[in-house]
């Protein structure tokens, strides 16, 4: 897998983020209609699904992330489980709110390697009215869990 040139990068307006649902900037992202954040070229991840309470994201490490002993850095996976816990909470969210992370909490349990590709599944926990929580795990081709998170982020009011 390698960075999708047929997606376009950048920040999306403060207002098409206002007017729009999580899950709405999620499905046009994907369509390629709104562009992904320019992150996403540079970690080589990409959201691929979104249902409310539910995103996944494909990825895998580009060579950039290797670090002094050979390997994948770990603030690879960490940048990917990043995104896809933000999203999770965002896919729950209405026009109108957005969020920004207060906490993150990652655990890397498998060496991942460049070449290969990944899948990261970030799940809803709680969304209250300030606070949403999400768990998700990066998946091997085979199932395994190569590392896994948890995050909090704070909810408010994004101005049209």
């Amino acid at each position: 897998m390698t960075a999708r040139p047929d997606r376009p990068l950048g920040v999306i307006p403060p207002q098409t983020l206002a007017s729009h649902s999580g899950l709405e900037l999620f499905a046009r992202m994907i369509a390629g209609e709104l562009p992904s954040p320019p992150v996403c070229a540079v970690s080589n991840q990409w959201i691929t699904a979104a249902e409310k309470g539910r995103v996944t994201w494909t990825c895998s490490p580009p060579p950039n992330f290797i670090n002094p002993m050979g390997g994948v850095h770990g603030g690879w996976a960490m940048t990917v489980l990043d995104s896809t816990l933000a999203c999770a909470v965002h896919s729950g969210l209405p026009a109108g709110r957005g969020y920004t992370t207060v906490e993150v909490k990652t655990n890397l349990t498998r060496a991942p390697k460049v070449g290969e590709i990944y899948t990261c599944v970030g799940e809803l926990i709680t969304l209250g009215r300030s606070i949403g929580t999400s768990e998700a795990k990066l998946l091997d081709a085979e199932g395994r869990v190569v590392a896994f998170g948890t995050t909090t982020c704070l909810i408010m009011e994004l101005r049209r």
